[in-house]
This record gives C-alpha cells, sequence and structure tokens, in this order.
C-alpha cells in the first residue's frame, strides 16, 4: 500500500504517527517535510476536501500564528489557505494520504482507519 504524510519532525503525533507507518507491513511511505517544503494551495484544497474538513478545521491555532494573522474569527476559506500557503506551520498535522483515504490523524490511532 502506498502511503503519504505530510510530516512536521517538532510535533509529538506528526512523529508518532510516521513511526506507525514505518513498521506497518507492506507500506511504502513517502514523508513531505511540508515546513521545508510548503503546500501548493491545491494540494491543500484537494487533501481537506478528501478529508471532509473546511480550512478552518484544519486550522492550527495552538503554537502558530492563526490568531495574530486575524485567522481565529471570520476570516475566509479563502484567507486561511492563503495564510496556510505562507505559513505552513498553520496546517493542523499530520495528514495522511493512502488509497483508502485521507486524514488528519489526530489522535494518531486514526491511521488504523486507512491503513
Amino acid at each position: 500500500m502506498l502511503a503519504t504524510i505530510w510530516h512536521n519532525p517538532n510535533c509529538g503525533t506528526s512523529r508518532k504517527t510516521l513511526e506507525i507507518l514505518q513498521s506497518a507491513p507492506d507500506v511504502e511511505l513517502t514523508v513531505h517535510h511540508y515546513l521545508d517544503k510548503p503546500f501548493e494551495r491545491g494540494k491543500l484544497v484537494q487533501l481537506f476536501h478528501d478529508a471532509g474538513l473546511t480550512p478552518r478545521e484544519a486550522l492550527r491555532t495552538r503554537g502558530s500564528p492563526a490568531e495574530e494573522l486575524g485567522l481565529l474569527e471570520g476570516a475566509s476559506a479563502d484567507a486561511i489557505l492563503d495564510a496556510m500557503v505562507l505559513h505552513p506551520i498553520l496546517v493542523e498535522r499530520p495528514f495522511v494520504e493512502t488509497e483508502k483515504g485521507v486524514l488528519l490523524c489526530r489522535p494518531q490511532e486514526k491511521i488504523f482507519e486507512i491503513l
């Protein structure tokens, strides 16, 4: 099975999810370090759609500049997406994609739903 994780090595949940994927049998894994190579807007739109989330639901509010950027209340989905492209730390993590679907794996045990 092919699997892709959008990974932040500074995040404990992301690290634990990566460990689960690395130890899963028959998983061919691609790791995207999205803080080093930020998302393209279209990829964010696709991930959120496939995960059944809105940009607001995928917005990381803790440990991010969301409040300073005025994204916590009243910001449109487009404004949030634009900010996420410029500030990838705003994207909640980790997102994982397999042939069974896309999930925001919080908590990390959610990964088992798509393995």
